[in-house]
């Protein structure tokens, strides 16, 4: 993929990668210029829920979701 520097110094993410690493309005990025004329775009803010499955699983813990019984009643009408 490729991209162009605007007169006012912004550059335009492709859509396609947008919607891959779920960018949006806002996210905040760090950059860094390496020494050979690499430039590294690397994002500050995470997408929301990332790493809670990995969290949730790492619980010392058994977890062990409660029977519930099934409830037959009709809903209020308002």
């Amino acid at each position: 993929m490729t991209t162009v520097l605007s007169q006012k110094g912004q550059i335009v993410l492709p859509s396609a990668l947008r919607q891959q690493l779920h960018l949006k309005a806002g996210d905040d990025f760090e950059v860094f210029a390496e020494e050979d004329d690499t430039i590294t775009l690397r994002r500050i803010t995470q997408p929301p829920n990332r790493g809670l499955v990995g969290l949730l699983l790492a619980c010392p813990a058994p977890f062990e979701i409660p029977h519930r019984d099934k409830d037959d009643s009709e809903p209020l009408s308002l």
